[in-house]
């Protein structure tokens, strides 16, 4: 329980530090934000990713809103009976409340009912959070059919231009790659803002979150994963390799990872869901800035930080992406509308060497699903060719970014 006049300074000062903070680069998701809708817009993603900044974007677009950030630690012990004294609050400060702007609502326990509540009187919400899960899980019991999702990731390469005021080239497309797309990292350039970063999310949304003691094994897990981007782990390499109690242990911690958007996971691509489970999986670090800010492992393979930028880049528009493996290997298929559309090898440079091996899986997985083409994202080579009647282009990640 919190005191109502503890609750009006919060929501004041809150304020006074909303109007100070910098309006940002537009965010791409912007052009997917439709105000006028009735449902709830869910913004998640990773810790600072950005999600305050866009719903400062998305303010001077709403009548009547109120804005409340629920990480302020001034508000320990917050409570869903506190709502209403909240409410009260926020309308002595901001007016007539038409439209709710709540930052990291996960933190408060049955927070979804509040939101049912006003929502049935016609109010509106703009909701961030960090946990993927938890904020699925407790909208879909109270908030069915009413809510609306969207990811939000750190910045784009085309994004990361605006910033720096840059033009594309292979040179700015080197920075991205090395340094990712966390904004005060692009801004700052002081690794140990993405070291603090990780920490956080351990700590914050893993450790307590979950009520976990085992902060040394969260910690050294999460590294071993998001620096082996682009490899294939198995949950009972995981428990072998961390000394877990059980292959449950390894499952969990993944989700948990999963969950914070520290890392993804893409299964191979099997037509039995069954086989899907229990095959190998590949991981993938939510930025590149962040795996190598904490490892130096990372850098060192140029192939691996390229393909990571390119799986993000797919992941931003889609959640169904697969690696193929038949007789040969493909880095990335993709699923739309229940049929693979696309095939993606991703290779750092294409030699005499390597061709063969490179080309042999990406035409492999265009048989298989009978697609009629194919790309190579490359770091800057560029050269279309037809190999068996099928169409393979070469491209170069920085041209195929802003495609």
């Amino acid at each position: 329980m919190i005191l109502k006049e503890t609750l009006k300074q919060v929501v004041q000062s809150q304020r006074e530090w909303l109007a100070l903070l910098e309006k940002g680069v537009g965010r791409e998701a912007l052009s997917e934000i439709d105000l006028g809708l009735p449902h709830a817009l869910v913004l998640s993603g990773v810790r600072r990713c950005g999600k305050s900044t866009l719903l400062r974007q998305l303010m001077p677009k709403a009548k009547g809103y109120c804005y409340f950030n629920f990480e302020d630690t001034r508000i320990s012990g917050f409570e869903a009976g506190d709502f209403q004294k909240l409410n009260e609050a926020l309308e002595e400060e901001y007016g007539a409340v038409n439209r709710y702007f709540f930052d990291e609502i996960q933190n408060v326990e049955r927070w979804e009912l509040f939101v049912r509540q006003m929502m049935d009187r016609g109010k509106k919400f703009v909701i961030t959070g960090s946990n993927a899960s938890l904020l699925s899980r407790e909208l879909g019991t109270r908030l069915t059919g009413r809510h609306l999702n969207l990811e939000l990731f750190p910045f784009s390469f085309r994004e990361m231009l605006v910033l720096k005021r840059e033009k594309p080239s292979a040179k700015a497309f080197e920075d991205y790659l090395n340094k990712g797309g966390f904004p005060e990292f692009l801004k700052f350039g002081n690794p140990e803002i993405l070291r603090e970063l990780l920490n956080d999310v351990i700590a914050r949304d893993i450790l307590v979150r979950h009520g976990l003691r085992e902060s040394k094994t969260a910690k050294e897990m999460a590294l071993y994963l998001i620096t082996n981007a682009g490899k294939t782990f198995s949950y009972n390499g995981l428990k072998k390799t961390f000394n877990l109690g059980s292959v449950n242990t390894a499952i969990a911690f993944v989700s948990y990872f999963e969950d914070a958007y520290l890392l993804f996971t893409v299964p191979k691509f099997d037509y039995s869901l069954k086989k899907q489970l229990v095959n190998p999986k590949k991981v993938y670090a939510i930025d590149n800035g962040l795996a190598q800010a904490n490892s130096a492992s990372f850098s060192q393979d140029r192939g691996r930080m390229l393909e990571n930028a390119v799986f993000l880049h797919l992941r931003k528009d889609s959640k169904d992406i697969y690696y193929y493996s038949g007789e040969n290997e493909c880095d990335f298929v993709v699923k739309e509308k229940g049929k693979i559309t696309k095939a993606l090898q991703v290779c750092f440079e294409l030699t005499e060497d390597n061709r063969k091996r490179e080309l042999d899986g990406l035409l492999e997985a265009l048989d298989k699903f009978k697609l009629g083409s194919g790309a190579v994202i490359s770091y800057d080579q560029e050269d279309e060719f037809a190999i068996n009647g099928k169409k393979i282009t070469i491209k170069p990640a920085w041209k195929w970014m802003l495609e």
